[in-house]
Formats: structure tokens, sequence, C-alpha cells
């Protein structure tokens, strides 16, 4: 962490290709650390050059007589890990390489990214880079800007962490039209060394950071990465809400999949299920990241999710309306109290609205808006306020935005301004951003900026909870899959797959492998009537494709028959398939159906999945993941962040579904899967849940082992 400070708080640094020419990144680097105010020294390292921007240059960074606390190196690709190999001599702490051509250009780049790493690691510098835009600290006491970035952003709160250096130049444009502040401003770049892990360390400790932006393509160590959000986020004294964009949507690939959860769990939905185990929130668009950074860095966090509405126009309240009250924000419309309707009803004209949303008509002035905003903010069932304007003849703007700066200053309920428009409000705008009141074009960018602090104010308050250990026969389990590994099988029967779920605690249903129509029958009268009839196989993986499943069979003779059509359907359909039997299975009474499964990916590791469950799992796509191993509430959370809930919470007359025994079967799932990493994937569909304290059923199960 030492070396990690002195990134964004060094004493002396060294350019290493600072440059006269004024086009070159050498030049701009260095005259932005020398112009812009840093409180350290700076030394040129250019071995044709006497002296960059009137200070003197020195032809190798060994040849500086003073100590040297960070290098930035701005050499050619082939340069680097001699420079860097010169920078250990001197006693470099830590480096921002900014020179590109190493992975990002292919094997041969990635070949030199590893030597440059290799000379770091013997030397002991921490470095930022290769192929990177370089960072910022505003902080007054050090005003460094080791970057190549036009200008200097203002100082702030805010610390952005990106992935992309041509994405920094525009966010950097971007902030400074719309007067946002950094703390802190870091480009990434290939992460040869410093990852978000390590910065997220350091700004979780920085004094002038309170909201932390990422812009990211991928993360260099997930687990970790949860393990530092959630502290972040949660846990620490001085909690900070992180912001993220996350690129690239797409699946991890087109590999075969031989279970539902392998076919669903794609890279997009994986990184929800990472952000959500950590409270990190996840935007769709850098600009709906700065929508939230101008919320959370201005505001104070609402207690709740009641919000009310103040409008000089009916259209634009009832879209406000429409984004607070749709079901994916969690938001709600206040319901004021009486005395604030009879303040509102007294003071604004009859044909106003006293209800939420509040019209003040478009003819108002600052004196409707300030009565309008007062007594909201007063009504302590109201935890948020947006505020929206429409620029009309009459409307004095800029004494609006001074009478909702002023009471915004005064409450401790976040204000949020829509003032509709850009130049006709421009002026009004400038008054909010003096009085650090949040403004959008839109209302539906202002409530979901309000959405998201709800969000993570629910996540700061949610119980606590532990990994749950439950007492399980791991030696049961471990003797069936070394069976299936010497025997080189990777399917395990269904038969297997079941004991395995029963040594780990699983409610599965009574079943038994039979060879023939005689052993059928035994089997049949021992697990009792109706039972369900299911083909055996390692070459089989979807057994309803062959006509492999037969249910409800309430008697011998039905058993018999049944037994000689499903020979004689699979031998068809699968010919060359060796069969090992029939599995004879208690018939599950009917219940609700889901889906419980894991798929271990190489970059993920074992990723956990539930949804509801039956043939049509892949159609419908309703389904949530989380990183094994999980807690407790993760395990809920699962549940019911599924857009058929509703169907477990019941309807129309049915009871609850027991969603407790479900979160204990993902629970005992995140432990099997951990406990036994040569399982690849693993299915339970379906899984027949029962009304609330009635526990549910594992009704089938495929299990796929290395």
């Amino acid at each position: 962490m030492n070396n990690i400070k002195t990134l964004f708080n060094p004493n002396s640094i060294a350019v290493i290709g600072a440059s006269r020419r004024p086009e070159s990144v050498g030049h701009a680097v260095f005259s932005n650390i020398l112009l812009n105010g840093y409180k350290g020294i700076v030394f040129p390292v250019n071995p044709k050059a006497k002296s960059v921007l009137g200070v003197k240059s020195y032809p190798c960074i060994v040849d500086i007589p003073d100590d040297v606390d960070m290098a930035v190196v701005i050499v050619p690709n082939q340069a680097v890990s001699g420079v860097m190999k010169e920078c250990a001599r001197k006693g470099v702490k830590s480096a921002i390489v900014i020179s590109a051509g190493f992975k990002e250009t292919g094997a041969q780049g990635k070949k030199l990214e590893e030597e440059v790493k290799a000379e770091a690691r013997k030397g002991g510098i921490s470095f930022l880079g290769p192929n990177c835009l370089g960072l910022i600290n505003t902080d007054s006491s050090v005003s460094l800007n080791a970057s190549f970035a036009t200008s200097m952003p203002r100082e702030g709160n805010v610390a952005f962490i990106s992935q992309s250096g041509a994405l920094c130049t525009a966010v950097l444009d971007y902030a400074k039209g719309e007067s946002i502040g950094f703390s802190k401003f870091i480009s990434m770049g290939n992460k040869a060394d410093v990852t978000e892990n390590e910065l997220l360390r350091f700004l979780s400790e920085d004094p002038n950071t309170d909201v932390i932006l990422l812009y990211i393509e991928d993360l260099h160590d997930e687990r970790e990465f949860i393990k530092i959000a959630r502290e972040i986020t949660g846990e620490i004294k001085k909690r900070k809400p992180i912001i993220a964009v996350k690129s690239g949507r797409t699946a991890l690939g087109a590999r075969a999949a031989s279970s539902h959860t392998g076919s669903l769990a794609g890279s997009d939905e994986v990184y929800d299920a990472i952000f959500a185990q950590c409270g990190v929130l996840r935007v769709n668009s850098v600009k709906q990241l700065f929508d939230y950074a101008l919320a959370f860095s201005s505001q104070p966090l609402p207690k709740g999710n009641r919000v009310a509405i103040v409008t000089n126009a009916g259209g634009p309240g009832i879209m406000a309306t429409d984004a607070c009250t749709s079901p994916k924000y969690g938001l709600e419309m206040a319901s004021f109290q009486n005395r604030t309707r009879l303040k509102l009803k007294k003071g604004l004209p009859p044909t106003a609205n006293v209800n939420n949303p509040v019209d003040v008509i478009g003819d108002a002035q600052h004196d409707r808006y300030e009565l309008a905003m007062h007594s909201v903010l007063s009504d302590r069932k109201v935890d948020g306020v947006v505020v929206i304007l429409t620029p009309q003849n009459m409307t004095d703007i800029e004494e609006i935005a001074s009478s909702i700066g002023r009471l915004s200053q005064k409450s401790s309920k976040p204000v949020l301004a829509c003032f509709m428009g850009i130049v006709d409000v421009s002026k009004g705008e400038k008054v909010l951003d003096s009085f650090n009141v949040p403004h959008y074009r839109f209302p539906e960018a202002a409530c979901k900026a309000l959405a998201g602090m709800h969000r993570y104010v629910e996540w700061v308050k949610r119980p606590r909870t532990e990994e749950r250990t439950f007492q399980v026969d791991v030696a049961g389990a471990r003797k069936i899959m070394n069976k299936v590994g010497k025997e080189k099988r990777t399917l395990l029967t269904e038969i297997e797959a079941t004991r395995v779920l029963e040594d780990y605690g699983f409610p599965v249903l009574k079943s038994m492998l039979a060879r023939n129509e005689k052993e059928c029958l035994k089997v049949a009268e021992d697990v009792g009537y109706p039972v369900v009839m299911k083909i055996v196989s390692p070459d089989i993986i979807h057994k309803v494709d062959v006509k492999g499943v037969i249910l409800g069979i309430e008697n011998d003779k039905d058993l018999v028959k049944a037994y000689g059509k499903m020979l004689s359907d699979v031998k068809k359909l699968r010919p060359k398939a060796k069969i090992l039997g029939v599995n004879i299975q208690m018939m599950a009474p009917p219940g609700r159906e889901v889906i419980i499964g894991m798929k271990r990916d190489p970059q993920f590791g074992p990723i956990l999945m539930f949804g509801l469950g039956g043939i049509y799992v892949e159609a419908l796509k309703d389904v949530t993941f989380r990183l094994a191993p999980i807690r407790q509430l993760g395990a809920f959370h699962m549940i019911k962040a599924i857009r058929a809930y509703r169907i477990l919470e019941g309807m129309r007359g049915d009871k609850p579904a027991d969603t407790s025994a479900l979160a204990e079967c993902l629970e005992r799932l995140s432990q099997l899967v951990v406990d036994f990493e040569e399982i690849q994937e693993l299915d339970m569909n379906p899984i027949i849940v029962y009304n609330r304290g009635k526990g549910c059923r594992v009704a089938h199960a495929r299990i796929v082992r290395d």
C-alpha cells in the first residue's frame, strides 16, 4: 500500500521520455506535471535534450542526484523493461507506464509486458499501466496531473477509475462541461501490476473521496474484488458507494453446455451477480454513471423510498411519477400528511394540484416553488424530492433555483432538480451548481439517480449473515465421485447424482435402479405407487428428448408396459447409447417448480443459479446468479430477484412457498461445489417447492464432473 500511495503523493517524479516537441506525449505529460501546481520536484529524463521547458534534463534516471519516488515512463515498448531495471537501481517506489504496444497488440507485446512485470517485481516497484493515460490527484496539497489529458479537472469528492484511456479524455471534457470535480482520476490501462483491487483499497482510506466510479472491461480477481468492494460499500466506518459501468454485455462463449445453468451463465449475468454480492451499483452508460455521481456526491442519502414531486408542468410530473412507480426502481410516491395538503391548498392557486405530484401551475414563480418545497420537505412521510421546472415566459428561473438551493441546504433529505431544456435554463443551472444541487435534463434521469441512492441505503441497512456450514457426508459423496472418475466418465447417472445430493442433505425423492422387469416391480413396491420411470445411461443427458421419462405410473401392469415402451423408444432414438437400466422414483406431489444449478467457469469459478424450473427455463431466462460461496442472506436475495418471485409469494389465494427450504438448498449447493472442485455443472430441475413450512423435494438431478 505504501508504494501505491507514492503513485498519488510522490515527493519527486522523473518523467522518462520527457520531450521538447509540443505535439508529443512526453511533452504533454511533463508540462502537465510542471505547470499544474505540483508541490514536489519533477525531473525530465531525455538523453538528447539539455532541458525541457527550462528544466535541466538528465540522460538517465540514475544520473539524477536526488531521490526519486515515482517514474512516469514514455519510451518505446522495447525499451520499457530496461528503463524499469534502471528505476529499480535508483530506488524508485512506483511508476506509471504510459507507453503502449504490449499485450493489447498480441503475443509479442504480451511477452514484453511480462518482461516489464518481472523487472518491476525484482525491484519492488508498483506500477500503473502500461498503455494508460496516467493519473490525476487534485488534492491541493499535491496537485498532480501525471497524464497527457488536455486539462486539470476541478477538485471534487468523486474518484474515477477507468480501464480505457481514450474514454478518460472524453470523460474529463464532459465533466468540465458539467462542472463535475474529481478527487482522483485514474487510467489503469492493461493492469499488468496495479489493478482495480489495489486502487479500491487505497481509495477506501482516501479522506478526499466520497464516491467511487468504475469503468471496467474485466476484473482481475473477482473474489478479491467482492471482498474489498463489500467492505467499502457497507462495512468500513466511512462507507462509500461504488458505481460501475461494465462494458461487453456478451456471453462468455458459444461452447456447448450440457446443463441449463451452463447455457445461461454468460459473463454479463455473472458480473451482475458479482456487483449484487458486494453492493456495487451497476449502471448502463457513462452518462448514467455521472447522473448517479452527481446525486451521491452532493446530497444526503434518503432514509426511505417515498418521493415527492414538485413541478410547474403536468406532463413532466406524470413522467416522473411513472419512473418513480416503476417496479424496477423500487420507489413509491409519498402520501402527504393532512397538514401538508392544507399548507399547499392555502398557499397555491385553486387550480394547483396539492396531492403528489404537486403542480404549482405554469405561471409559478419562486414564491410558489418555495412554499411547495418547504411543505413537502417538512413532511415526515417524504424521504426525497424531485423538483421539475419547464421554462415559461414569466418564470424567474434564477430565483427559483436559488430558493431550491437554500431549502436543499437546510434539509436532511435529498433534493434533485430537473430543469428541462438547455439554453433558457442554463443560468438557473449555474445557480443550482453553486448550492450543490444536482440537476438533470429529464425527470426519468433524476428519478433513476434517487432510486440508486435508495438501493444503496437498502444495501447498507441490510441484516448481516455469514456462510453456513452443514453436517454432511463428504466421504460418501467422495466415494461416488471417485468411482465415476476411475471409470473415466464425466456424466454421473441420475442414481449417482441423487446419492451425492442425499449425502449433502438435499431433500431427494426415494429412488432405485432397476435393470429388468422383475427389479422394476420390486423397486416400485418398495418406493410405492405412483412412480416415475427414467432411463439411466451415461450417454444420455436430456432424457425427455429421447422419450426417457414417463410420469404417473399407477400399478404393476402400467409399469411393465412403460418399461418395454421406454427401452424400445430409446433404442430407436439413441441406438448406440449404453443403457444401465431405469430409475424408479417416487412421484412427488404437485407444487411449484424451480431450478437450482451450478456452472464452474474457468474465470469466475463456481456460479450458482436459481429460477423457475421445468422445460421452459432456457426460453424464459428468468434466473439469477451468485458466485459461491454464498451467505444466508445472499441465498434469499437470489430467490427474490427473479421476475416471477410473486408466484412464490402466493397469487390469487395461493399460500406462500417455502422459500426458506429453497434458500437452504442453495446454501447446501454452495458448500457442495466448494468441497468438490471436480464438479463442473449441476442442475436440479425441477425442485418441487410446497407451501411455507412444507419444504421442497428434488425431482431430477444432473451432475457433470471433469
